[in-house]
Order: C-alpha cells, then structure tokens, then sequence
C-alpha cells in the first residue's frame, strides 16, 4: 500500500466514544448509528420487548438490566469514513471501562438528556474527557420528550461544565412535535422521513423559525470567527461566509478544546442521527491530528511523540482484555507503525517477546479475520498473555504509554463458595475477572481464611456475583458488605524502642528512636535523620521496611495507617547481633509503642452523593441523607425535577437505593461516587473497636 493512499485512509479515520450520564440514551444512540452505516439491518431496542436487546450490550445481564457494563467497540463505515465507536457504560461503578476507553479515542460525542440536562455522572464523564484531552461534540438526545429543552442543556453545559458550547442545530418543534432539525450552517431546514428516519429531506427553513435561526447562526458565527482570521474578516465587512470556512472554523475550535457544537435530535425516534455522524466526519480529529506520547523506558522516561505513519515501528497499546469463548481477547489501539499478522512483537512491561497470531476486527461480540491494521486503528488480538494497559513495541523500541488513572477501590465483600466444584470455578473467575478490570481486586483475608472481592460499589460488585454465577455456575454465599476503613494519628508521639532477643549463637539486636506525626495528602513518609552513624546506613532501609509493615495494620481496628511520617533521629546497634531482622522487628516494635500514644483515630470513606428525583420528594430525599450522617451540599430545583448534592460516608450508604425507591415512588434516582476520607464520630469508632476486639477474642478461641 503507498503512504499516500495510507495517509488519505487515516485521515478519513475517526475513533470516537459515546459518553454520557445514566439513560441519557448512550446504547440507542449507536444502535442508531450502527443501523444507518448499515452494520446492522434491523433496529433493537435496549429494554427490549424482541426479547433481542440491544446489539453493543452483548453480555445477557446488560440485556436485563437494561444497562451497559462493559464498552464495546465496533468499526462502521459513514460514508467514505471509517468510524471506530466505542459505547461506554455510564453507571460510576464502572468507571474504568470509561477510562480505559478514553484513554485511546481521538473524539467523543457527549450525549445529554433534553429533560434531564447535565447531570451528576456527565459532570464526571467531562471531567474524565478533560483529562485525556479529548475534543467533544454535545448531542442533546431525547427531544421528544415531555420537558425538552436542548437551549435550557446548551447553557448548562455552559455553566457547571464551563464549556463553550454553541447550537449547530435548533429543533424543528418539540416533545411530541418534533419534526425535524435546522442546519444552522447550511441554513436548512432537515426531515428524517420514511421507515424508520432514512430519508433525508432538505427544505426551507419554517417561517416562524427564520428569525430564531438567522439569530442562532450570528451566535455561531461570532464565536467560530475566533478560531479564523479570514471568516472574522468576511464576518465583520458583511459578506456571505461559505458552509466549508463555516465548518473548518468550528473544527479547529473543536480541537482545540475550545469550542463545542451542540447537535440535538431523538435517537429513540430516529431523528438527528444521520447529521450527527456528519458532525464527527466534519469536527472531530483524525488520529494524526491527536498528539501522542509514549516514555522512553531506556532513556529515563523521556516523552517520545509518535506519528501515524505505518513505516515506523510498531507502538500500540493493550487497553482492554477480555475473556471470551475463543480465549483471551486483547482488544488494542495502534498508535504508531503496523500491526501484521505473524510478526513479533514485544511487551515492554513483562519484557516478553510474542508473535502476533490471530488478528481481528470487532463488531460488539462478533469478529472478523484481518491480515494486518493500519496506524490509528482498533482492533484485537488473540491468544496472548498480557494485562490490561501494557503497551507492544515493535524492533528496538522500548516505550510504554502513560498508564490509566486507576481509582482505589471502596467496598469489600466476603464471598463464600457452597461446594468443591463451585470453589474451583470461583477461582477462575476471580482470576479472570481481575485481570479483566483493574478496579475489582480479590484476596485471601489471612485471619478468616475468606475470600475477600473488592469494588467501586454494591452494583460493581453485584454484577461480578452474577456474572459468576452465570457464566462459571459458581454458586456462592456473600457476607456483608464491609467498608475499606483507614486508621490514622492526631497528633505527634515519640519513640525509643530496643528489640533484644537472646537464643544461643547470634541474638537479635537494634535500637531505634525517633517520633511518627500526622502529614496531610501522603500516605506515609519515611524520614532518615541519622546523625554520626548511630545506625549503620545499611540498617536505615529496614527501619523503613519494618515502618511499612507496621502501617499495614492498625492496632484500633486492623485498617491500614496513612497520613503518617515516621521520623528516626537515633538508635544503636551491635557488632555482631544487628541484622536486617532485627532492625524491622526494632521499627515495628517502635511503631506499635508509639501509635497509641499519638490519639489514633478511625477514617471513613466518604461518597459524594448525588439524588435526582420530581421536587415533590424533596423533602423526603433531604430526610433520608440526613439520617444516614449526611452533609448536604446543594439543591437545585429545575422546574418539576430537584437535585440534592451531598456527602455521606460509604458505610451508611448499603441499601440506599430500594429505600430511596421507596421514598419517591421510584422516580428517583443517585449516584454516587469516592470523594475523601473522614473522621468517624466517636460514638460508632467505639462500636468499631468494640467489633474488632471481640472478633480477636474469637479467632484466638
């Protein structure tokens, strides 16, 4: 293939995502796009009566729930573009699948509900979009809906999302009067007829519209002139400004994260949908106009740009596994170079060398065989033992890419297998499932001897549960939920402890004295003070060994110690009885002695909560945060509908959803998401140590 074929071919590539807040209408949105590129020959809805579901929510549990779990991605063809979409789930438990997908788009169609505007989770998304850079067109979907108001969402994304967005497109009627859209660029008015919107139709604009149109399009004008010395000339001396200067304005606005058209449709009713993909044809980048950086691993990290040129070696990123019928999928963005099949390949994390066996193309869970991929691309690999995030360098290179933003995880749960075969199949499971997402982590808890799973929250670790049980019919028992606590200290303590130990042959001995105080933002901190050599310098490391050690436990209730820097300014050791051990057992020993000198006291992690419901139930919202220890931050009431912003501690937080239900008839809905750690009131830190110790009391039993 000749580079400027290759060139014309990435430069008519898009990698976009769907984001967007909960139902915002993510699926149907590309179930849309997918039945317009003709990908698919008949359209399914996501709560589907078909008893089908939507084609991206291939897992039967996202068909039930009626929810995305896990992004998908698949490659359309819009006209003489190549589209790479990935649907990303919404819901916050789940917000790797958006990292990891952000992390390899170019462009993202951020997708907002008419009624409900920006909301709790699209505040979250944006954030997400801001720090990967990626530049974003807003598709206000859900127009047909009873309370559309896509200029009440454009100046709300103006607002608390401080973006410049600016209509492209006003509605042609709404709610149950929407017809059509106008093309503020173009000047014309557009209709989505025939079965199921194919037919477009271009006509004159509507008479009562002209004047809204004429003052939207001077609004755009003004702003994209920004982004355009030659269209702010023709804009100021009068003249007709083409639709292309238009356009090309807006795009670079748009790449430059500086600008945000507005499209606006309903995907549920087949309107919009075909100018929308327009829209990412016409402002969202290419992947030679993304800049990319990998880190030199053999030249100190340095930051290396890569270019979408298929003559450079290959650099490609592994940004999602998954497990499948066939083995392990790796699903994989090429960045720079080509990947071809048979060639060898290295992955500079584990250092392993690897031929590419088996290349495909992905269309949600269906696949096709290909020979090789160009740079730029998304497509998946079989067969090869890897985790998620690492990075594949062809000849010579050694680069990884910048990794993901991986939260800690926020909830624990302990889980109990009925029987052998169900233990058996648990484990692969687990094994599966934590290579697959980085946020769920499992474990063996040492004291109990239980299975301890690890998540984002209930949902995150509900959906595992299931999935286990479906999918390796492992039955399991579940304990309660269990709150990952942290331990800390109030104020300053000193220490001076020996650790002698005499047992015939060499004893065990060290010195060490020093002081531990509080330290904001940092988990620990290790400071060596020594002076004069009172502890020989190769001793000082194990002092640090045994401090971390000591703060994996706390003595109130056995949570992990963070926001602490130990200090050592003294100590002694002898000629012959000092060893490695024996200065970890002294720095342990030193921790212990110490931290209950320094008013340790428990923390909690607490949520930011968001609760969006009819204001009729407001009442009853404020109520329910209130009982359950919650601060509430802010309510805003937007004509029937009411959101109350809060902080609450995750431990008070179990159940909430079926009493929030309850409450509010069902209309109401929250999310919530890790915000900070905060102190526990002294009346329930009493309960916890209390628990604690009779839990000692009994394993020594």
């Amino acid at each position: 293939m000749d580079t400027s074929g290759n060139r014309a071919d990435v430069r008519k590539m898009r990698n976009i995502g769907i984001s967007a807040h909960i139902d915002s209408g993510k699926t149907t949105l590309s179930e849309r796009i997918l039945f317009y590129s003709k990908k698919i020959h008949a359209v399914h809805e996501v709560r589907g009566k078909d008893g089908v579901g939507a084609t991206m929510d291939h897992m039967e549990l996202e068909r039930e729930r009626g929810i995305t779990i896990q992004s998908a991605a698949t490659q359309v063809q819009w006209k003489d573009y190549t589209v790479n979409l990935i649907d990303t789930p919404g819901h916050v438990d789940f917000t790797i699948e958006v990292e990891r997908s952000l992390r390899v788009l170019d462009g993202a169609i951020l997708v907002l509900c008419a009624v409900g505007g920006v909301q709790s989770q699209s505040i979250t998304v944006d954030r997400q979009l801001k720090r990967y850079h990626v530049p974003r067109i807003a598709f206000v979907n859900k127009c047909d809906r009873t309370g559309a108001n896509p200029f009440r969402v454009k100046n709300q994304l103006r607002e608390k999302l401080a973006l410049n967005a600016v209509m492209v497109q006003i509605p042609i009627g709404l709610e149950d009067k929407l017809e059509g859209v106008v093309d503020l660029i173009s000047m014309k008015a557009v209709y989505f007829d025939g079965d199921n919107g194919t037919e477009i139709r271009h006509a004159e604009i509507p008479g009562h519209l002209k004047a809204d149109a004429e003052k939207h399009r001077e609004e755009l004008i003004d702003e994209a002139s920004l982004f355009s010395d030659e269209l702010a000339e023709k804009y100021l001396a009068g003249e007709a400004i083409s639709e292309e200067l238009l356009r090309a304005a807006i795009r670079k606005g748009t790449l430059a994260e500086s600008f945000v058209p507005v499209m606006i449709g309903s995907a549920y009713k087949f309107k919009g949908i075909q100018p929308l993909l327009d829209g990412v044809s016409y402002y969202l980048p290419d992947p030679t106009e993304v800049k990319n950086y990998a880190l030199d691993l053999d030249n100190n990290e340095e930051k290396k740009e890569l270019t979408a040129d298929e003559k450079k070696p290959t650099v490609a990123l592994g940004f999602k596994l998954e497990d499948g019928q066939y083995g392990q999928l790796t699903y994989v963005r090429i960045y720079q170079g080509a990947l071809k099949k048979g060639e060898e390949l290295m992955n500079t994390r584990a250092r392993k060398k690897f031929k590419v066996g088996r290349l495909v193309r992905m269309h949600s869970d269906n696949m096709e065989d290909i020979n090789e991929a160009a740079p730029g691309d998304i497509v998946a690999l079989f067969g090869i033992e890897c985790a998620s995030g690492d990075t594949f360098c062809g000849s010579g290179l050694n680069y990884a890419m910048t990794s993901m933003y991986v939260p800690e995880p926020v909830i624990s749960l302990a889980v109990t297998p009925k029987d052998k075969k169900s233990a058996d199949q648990m484990g692969k499971a687990l094994n599966r499932f934590t290579k697959e997402d980085p946020t769920f982590r499992s474990f063996v808890d040492p004291e109990s001897n239980q299975c301890i799973i690890q998540g984002m929250g209930e949902l995150h670790l509900e959906v595992y549960i299931e999935r286990m049980r479906r999918e390796y019919k492992s039955e399991v028992e579940t304990g309660m939920p269990q709150v990952a606590y942290r331990e800390t200290i109030t104020s300053r303590a000193e220490y001076n402890y020996t650790h002698k130990k005499q047992t015939g042959g060499s004893g065990q001995y060290g010195r060490v004295a020093g002081y531990m105080e509080p330290l904001a933002d940092v988990d620990y901190e290790f400071v060596d003070n020594i002076k004069g050599g009172a502890i020989p310098s190769e001793y000082v490391p194990s002092c640090d060994k045994g401090f971390k050690e000591a703060v994996k436990k706390g003595s109130l209730i056995g949570f992990p110690v963070v926001n602490i820097r130990c200090v050592i300014d003294d100590g002694q050791s002898h000629p012959v009885d000092s060893s490695d051990i024996a200065f970890q057992s002294a720095a342990i020993g030193a921790f212990r002695e110490a931290y209950s000198k320094a008013k340790p006291c428990i923390l909690e992690p607490i949520m930011k909560v968001a609760v969006e419901g009819p204001t009729e139930f407001q009442g009853n919202i404020f109520a329910s945060i209130n009982q359950r220890r919650g601060i509430i931050l802010s309510s805003t009431e937007d004509g029937a509908f009411s959101r109350v912003e809060a902080e609450v501690p995750l431990s008070e937080m179990f159940g909430y959803s079926t009493v929030l239900r309850s409450l509010t008839q069902g209309k109401a809905e929250f999310t919530m998401e890790f915000e900070k750690y905060g102190r526990v009131p002294m009346s329930i830190s009493e309960e916890l140590v209390k628990e604690a110790e009779e839990k000692r009391r009994k394993e020594q039993r």
